[in-house]
C-alpha cells in the first residue's frame, strides 16, 4: 500500500504533553523575523526533513536535481533535505532540534512544536488539502446521518478535525457518534467489516472505499478550503540568526514548484520523478495532485498568507486542538500558545508566541529579490 499522506497519523501525545508541560510558563516575544545580515556567528549548515506526501514530493526532486544546491550555493549556506520515514519522528527530531525545519501541517506545527515550546515559523504554505481527507458512509447518503454511528478513523488526526467540522456543518455534535480509533493501515479494511457504519480518512485510501459497495462520500476537505494547511516550518532562532536560510529554502520552494505544475515535457519528466520517489506511478501522483490546492506561485501564497480566511481557519484548528487535549497538560487556556500573523494580529498569548506566519520570505520572491 501506498505511504503517501501519512503526513496525517496522530502525533504521539505523551512527547506533547511532557514538553508543554514544561515550557507553558516560557514566553517569548512577537518580534517578526526579517532579512537582516546573518549574525557572526550563525551556523550555515542546515537539515530540514521532509515526509512522503504528494505536496512535499517536491522538496525531494529539488534535492536530487540539484536545485537545493544553486540556492543554497546562492547564500553560502548548505541545506541538506533529509527523508523521514515515520512522519511522527519528523516532528519529534524537529521538536527536539535535530533538524532545523520540517514538512507539516499547521494542526501538527501547532500541537507538536509549537506546544512544546519550540518556536517556529511558517516560511511558507504549500498547499491545502481541496478533496484529499472525506468522510464515507455505509449505505447512507446525507450528513445527518452520520447522527448514532460509529465512525472510524485515526482519533485526534486531522481526520477527527475533518469529523468535527463535517458535524458542525449537520448541526450535530462529537458526542452524537463515537468515534473507533483505526490506523491508516487497516482502515480499508475495516470499511468491509459489518459493525462499520462510517469513517474519514484520506486518499490514496479515500478513493479505494469510495470504491467499495454501499459507500457514499458524504464530506470531503474541499468544504472546508484552506483550514488543512501543508508548509514549511523553520526553527525561528535559525531563521533570526540566519535570514540567508528562509531566502534559499524560499527560492528551491518556487523554482521547483514552478517545475511541479509546468505542462511541459521538463514539468512531466519532474512529475515523473517526484512519483518514483513517493512509490507510486504518474497517474496516481497526479490524481493526487488535482486534489491538492497547490500554492505554486509566491503571489497565490503571499495573498493566502495575509488573508483574514488564515486567521479564521488557524482558530479553528487551534480550538479544536486544546479541546482535545493536544496542547498538553500543562495547558488551561486554547489562549495558553500564541500564534502570530502578518499585520500585528495574534491569537492567543502575545507574551508566548509560538507559532508564526511570516511572509516576508514570500513577499521577496513576489518582488524578485531573491
Amino acid at each position: 500500500m501506498s505511504v503517501l499522506f501519512n503526513r496525517k497519523r496522530f502525533i504521539a501525545a505523551l512527547a506533547v504533553s511532557c514538553l508543554a508541560l514544561a515550557s507553558c510558563g516560557q514566553k517569548s516575544g512577537d518580534k517578526a523575523q526579517g532579512a537582516a545580515a546573518p549574525a557572526a556567528t550563525a551556523k550555515t549548515e542546515y537539515k530540514i526533513g521532509w515526509t512522503i506526501y504528494a505536496g512535499w514530493m517536491p522538496w525531494a526532486y529539488a534535492q536530487q536535481s540539484g536545485i537545493v544546491k544553486k540556492w543554497a550555493d546562492k547564500y553560502g549556506v548548505k541545506i541538506e533535505l533529509v527523508q523521514i520515514n515515520d512522519y511522527v519522528e519528523s516532528l519529534n527530531q524537529y521538536s527536539a532540534g535535530k533538524l532545523d525545519g520540517v514538512t507539516a501541517t499547521n494542526m501538527d506545527a501547532l500541537t507538536v512544536p509549537a506546544a512544546a515550546g519550540k518556536d517556529t515559523t511558517v516560511v511558507m504554505i504549500g498547499d491545502y488539502s481541496d478533496g484529499n481527507d472525506g468522510v464515507v458512509l455505509k449505505n447512507g447518503t446525507s450528513l445527518a446521518e452520520l447522527k448514532g454511528r460509529p465512525v472510524n478513523l485515526v482519533e485526534l488526526s486531522v481526520s477527527h478535525y475533518l469529523l468535527a467540522r463535517a458535524l458542525e456543518k449537520a448541526g450535530l455534535k462529537m458526542s452524537d457518534v463515537k468515534t473507533v480509533n483505526t490506523s491508516d493501515a487497516d482502515i480499508v479494511a475495516a470499511f468491509g467489516a459489518a459493525d462499520t457504519k462510517a469513517l474519514v480518512t484520506w486518499n490514496p485510501q479515500l478513493s479505494e472505499v469510495k470504491k467499495m459497495p454501499g459507500a457514499t462520500e458524504v464530506f470531503d476537505s474541499s468544504k472546508i478550503p484552506g483550514e488543512i494547511l501543508d508548509g514549511l516550518m523553520v526553527s525561528t532562532e535559525a531563521l533570526k540568526a540566519n535570514p540567508n536560510l528562509g531566502k534559499a529554502l524560499t527560492g528551491i520552494w518556487y523554482e521547483t514548484m514552478a517545475l511541479t505544475v509546468a505542462q511541459t515535457p521538463e514539468g512531466k519528466a519532474a512529475r515523473e520523478q517526484m512519483a518514483k520517489l513517493s512509490g507510486a506511478d504518474l497517474a496516481s501522483f497526479e490524481g493526487q495532485l488535482k486534489t491538492t490546492h497547490l500554492y505554486a506561485d509566491p503571489k497565490s501564497a503571499l495573498a493566502a498568507t495575509v488573508s483574514p480566511d488564515l486567521v479564521t481557519a488557524n482558530d479553528r484548528v487551534r480550538k479544536f486542538s486544546f479541546s482535545m487535549g493536544l496542547f498538553g497538560q500543562g495547558a488551561k487556556s486554547v489562549d495558553d500558545i500564541g500564534i502570530s500573523f502578518p499585520g500585528g494580529k495574534t491569537l492567543g498569548d502575545p507574551n508566548n508566541v509560538k507559532l508564526r506566519f511570516d511572509p516576508s520570505y514570500v513577499q521577496q520572491a513576489v518582488d524578485g529579490k531573491l
